[in-house]
């Protein structure tokens, strides 16, 4: 009969040792360059120290900047922040660990069975699929918002231990500013607040009659958002990237208070609740087998209902072992699933509405949000050890067992042989490791820098480039701020352009030299004569005197240069109105170009008569183009330069080639942009063979074909190659202000009346 005294003492070097395990993991599945969605636009704010979309994220940024300066060797900007992506949820993972080990400290007598268990909690944690895939990129700010959470977490267990102690009050101060601090970052990083509350309610009440503490709590949280501070002075310096413009009190506030998205009431339910919890059960199901492909979906099925049984099982076993912690993590893991299901009040998700078929009057979300839930599916690793080392307990015990004495009271427990000859059960904490590899890891990814490189390389020296949502306009400003690539093409996206901020922020904008050495060598031997100012002749003062919408009632025609459109009746919003603008006022001393991502958009607007593609893009022509050997009438794309697109395609771009080596593309929502490349080198090919060049037909198809295969699209689009291409989705920004224009027309105002700002 063993006598074991409870240990108390945290195992900080195993958990540093399990951090330090999956950092390296991270970092050989370490993204080397940018990504899709808001990746670029958070790396290109952080180099330059801007501003990104509300409420702007300070905390971040400083940090970004300051990780974009360290001196590593030939790493590039983006790679040093995707490291803070990765070294800060492996931090997060270390935290786990000593959570999971703590609890395990009032039910298993020996270190190595709770430092084995904090591993599994960090393997768990750290592999389930959308906490990996977002640690080795820097898509969102997510990750220092899961490291500061986890760190809050931690706190909050050791001052659940001795809520009296000396430095439990220390603790809670501590406690207040990181989560002020979590907040600069994020509003995610508040997540832990209503778990602290009630583990201080339940552990020392008496907490609520000391007004001193209500001072020196207040007083930290408020000194943890001090980074938003920064905002007001940096906008006031017009950085490249300063959305939302915040530089008066009102802006700040709008900004702030993220009005810019006009979220609807947790009572307005955006689906059913029901619906809502589908939408978590999926991506739930997604963390421990990502099936891309959806071929394996009972196994994906069968492994989340066994991850969500041990979570549950490790959760009435931290209840029946450790209610000490339980209070702040019970609660901990009701916020970050039913309470915050509640909050975001999403739509369908994305995948919801593609397996329904995407039904007509379905509300879906324009991408999968299962990154809003990323603490969730991290925190979750902890529970999960928790269950699973009780089920390897319960069989052990099978084995063979023995008595233990703790303090004065004995504890039958498993036999050292029997842990040892029953640890078989462990193995599967790694099949997500195993299964999630090939979709988490972005090793080797260069296709979204690549399609920035290859989509401004489409437009001609300091030309007008129109684009439509966030991976046809991020990826450009990434490009054009971090790497230098044609900073003289000036990129007007449509969502953002309904914003005053954002038209102000293209009147500023400097006009850069074409750098003719390092853009395309088809542009040489050609002048192209440098603009002496913005695309838009008007003031500062003018443009904030754009009406948000104008209402045409009849057609209208629209003339610049040789070109005479008619615009049918409709609501114009803003951005309408500003494309119509720079083309009046600019054209064709600039030239004018569609990204081929936009769908119908020239269309709305009468100017698809007009357009000639060249790569990417299409150009606007200040006359009807002319069929000819070189231009030619594709069907359902309209007119094309085999020529110039024939060029770029074989001598300029460079996603064709990444997007060849993509091992699977697993973000659905944003397959517009290999498709792209698809269609491209389809039609192509189809204008090759119409010429007798079957030689380059085959190749071009071959292409084409590569791109399917490597990025898994085959068969997903059943319409020829010469049909549109799938538009971009706008994401987030201002496409409610869109909606909302077009959804209720509005008399226009008047030119002398202000609209109201931000």
């Amino acid at each position: 009969m063993a006598n074991t005294e409870i240990d108390y003492r945290p195992s900080y070097l195993a958990a540093a040792v399990a951090a330090t395990a999956v950092f390296v993991l991270y970092l050989l599945t370490l993204a080397p360059s940018t990504a899709m969605w808001d990746t670029s636009e958070y790396i290109a704010a952080a180099y330059v120290l801007g501003l990104p979309h509300p409420p702007g994220n300070p905390l971040f940024v400083l940090i970004g900047r300051v990780f974009s300066e360290l001196p590593l060797g030939s790493l590039g900007v983006a790679v040093k922040i995707n490291v803070l992506a990765a070294l800060t949820s492996a931090v997060a993972a270390g935290m786990w660990f000593l959570v999971a080990e703590r609890v395990l400290v009032s039910w298993l007598p020996e270190r190595w069975q709770r430092i084995t268990g904090g591993a599994l909690a960090t393997v768990i944690g750290a592999t389930a699929f959308t906490v990996w895939n977002q640690s080795v990129v820097n898509e969102k700010v997510y990750t220092v918002s899961l490291m500061g959470l986890a760190i809050v977490s931690w706190l909050t267990v050791r001052w659940c231990d001795d809520p009296d102690g000396p430095a439990a009050d220390r603790t809670l101060v501590l406690i207040a500013y990181l989560l002020g601090l979590g907040n600069a970052n994020h509003m995610m990083g508040l997540l832990a607040a209503p778990a602290v509350v009630v583990a201080v309610l339940v552990r020392r009440p008496d907490m609520l009659l000391r007004w001193k503490m209500y001072l020196a709590i207040g007083g930290a949280f408020l000194l943890g958002n001090t980074p938003f501070l920064t905002q007001p002075v940096r906008a006031a310096h017009y950085p490249a990237i300063n959305e939302g413009e915040p530089t008066t009190w009102s802006a700040f506030w709008y900004n702030f208070n993220r009005g810019q998205y006009g979220k609807p009431s947790v009572f307005e339910r955006q689906a059913p609740f029901g619906g809502q919890l589908g939408m978590y059960w999926l991506y739930f199901k997604w963390q421990w087998l990502r099936d891309a492909a959806g071929r394996h979906t009972i196994p994906q099925a069968m492994m989340a209902t066994l991850y969500m049984l041990l979570g549950l099982v490790g959760g009435w076993v931290h209840w029946k072992r450790d209610r000490k912690s339980f209070w702040y993590f019970g609660t901990f893991m009701f916020t970050l699933t039913l309470l915050l299901i509640t909050y975001l009040n999403f739509k369908y998700g994305y995948s919801q509405c593609t397996a329904m078929g995407n039904l007509p009057g379905i509300p879906c979300e324009v991408r999968d949000r299962d990154y809003f839930f990323l603490v969730s599916f991290s925190a979750w690793g902890v529970w999960v050890a928790l269950g699973l080392v009780y089920v390897w307990e319960v069989i052990a015990a099978l084995i063979g067992s023995e008595n233990v004495k703790r303090g004065k009271e004995y504890y039958q427990i498993p036999t050292r042989r029997a842990w040892l000859r029953t640890s078989w059960v462990l193995v599967i904490v790694f099949v997500p490791l195993v299964t999630n590899w090939s979709a988490a890891s972005r090793a080797g990814q260069t296709d979204t820098r690549d399609f920035a490189h290859d989509l401004l390389d489409s437009v001609e020296p300091y030309g007008i480039l129109v684009t439509v949502g966030d991976n046809d306009t991020f990826p450009l400003w990434y490009a054009q701020e971090v790497e230098g690539i044609r900073r003289d093409v000036v990129v007007a996206n449509t969502s953002l352009l309904n914003t005053d901020w954002y038209v102000r922020q293209l009147i500023r904008r400097p006009v850069y030299e074409y750098d003719s050495l390092t853009g395309p060598a088809i542009y040489r031997g050609h002048a192209w004569p440098k603009p002496t100012g913005s695309p838009l002749h008007m003031t500062i003062d003018e443009a904030n005197a754009l009406p948000p919408s104008l209402e045409i009632r009849e057609p209208q025609l629209f003339k610049a240069a040789g070109i005479t459109a008619t615009i049918r009746p409709q609501v114009l919003a803003r951005a309408d109105i500003v494309v119509l603008r720079m083309i009046r006022d600019d054209f064709p001393r600039r030239p004018v170009y569609f990204s081929r991502t936009a769908g119908s958009y020239p269309q709305d607007l009468g100017l698809d008569s007009y357009l000639l593609s060249q790569g990417l893009a299409r150009k606007l022509l200040p006359q009807l183009p002319v069929a000819s050997r070189d231009t030619m009438d594709v069907q359902g794309e309209g007119m094309l330069d085999v020529n110039r697109s024939r060029w770029l395609w074989d001598h300029d771009f460079q996603a064709p080639a990444s997007l060849a080596r993509r091992s699977l593309w697993v973000d659905r929502a944003s397959v517009g942009i290999p498709y792209l490349y698809i269609a491209s080198a389809a039609t192509l090919a189809d204008a090759e063979q119409s010429l007798g060049n079957t030689a380059e037909a085959n190749r071009l198809s071959a292409d084409a074909q590569a791109i399917a295969t490597s990025t898994g699209l085959e068969g997903l689009f059943t319409a020829p190659p010469t049909q549109p291409v799938i538009p971009m989705q706008p994401e987030s920004q201002a496409t409610k202000m869109i909606d909302t224009a077009k959804a209720k027309p509005k008399p226009p105002a008047s030119p002398r009346k202000k609209p109201a700002r931000p």
